[in-house]
């Protein structure tokens, strides 16, 4: 009669979820390591001769930060700390990547359909503090021509403008709404991004 089989077990780290040998193609391999070291340390051996080099580093820089060793030590550790704060500023995405602050700006772009009909888009209104309806009711009022806020490919609302009005809303936006500057406008001009003015 044939053997019956025992179930594989796999060890999954707990700080990605991932079988620990897979870790370091993980998103963020750094977070793990100290889990690795303490609970998979045969499955990584240089991260256990790695971080015994550190301990040996970390331990002489506690008894300096203690002061044993003289005055240095009150300058190590408040740049000990000032380091760790920063560290926490920076905010994780899913996957391990780091959010970046948007930047406020207006973009307008011109499309063309069917060979003669143009749309103008604007996008980026709403970082100013600007309500899109109500923009966009402005924009029509003034420019005579239909205009509706949609959204965009990006999943984010934009103001779309019939006709070829380019050039004529950037000084349009900076009357109607001072507290947006020309230096923040931008064209978007044969796939590169422009700056108005």
């Amino acid at each position: 009669m044939a053997e019956k089989l025992e179930p594989a077990k796999v060890l999954y780290c707990g700080v990605c979820s991932l079988p620990a040998e897979y870790c370091e193609f993980g998103p963020d391999f750094a977070r793990c390591k100290p889990w690795l070291i303490d609970n998979a340390p045969d499955l990584y051996p240089d991260l256990l001769k790695e971080a015994n080099e550190k301990g040996v580093d970390n331990v002489s820089d506690k008894l300096q930060a203690v002061g044993i060793s003289g005055a240095d030590g009150a300058a190590t550790s408040s740049s000990q700390t000032g380091g760790t704060s920063k560290k926490e500023e920076v905010k994780r995405l899913p996957g391990g990547k780091v959010k970046k602050k948007e930047r406020q700006e207006v973009i307008i772009e011109k499309v063309v359909r069917n060979k003669r009909k143009c749309i103008t888009i604007v996008k980026g209104l709403e970082g100013f503090g600007i309500k899109l309806s109500d923009a966009s009711k402005k924009l029509g009022k003034k420019f005579a021509t239909g205009a509706s806020v949609v959204k965009g490919p990006t999943e984010k609302e934009q103001i779309d403008v019939q006709g070829d009005i380019i050039y004529d809303i950037v000084e349009f936006i900076t009357d109607t709404w001072p507290d947006v500057p020309e230096r923040s406008i931008f064209f978007i001009e044969d796939g590169k991004k422009v700056q108005a003015g």
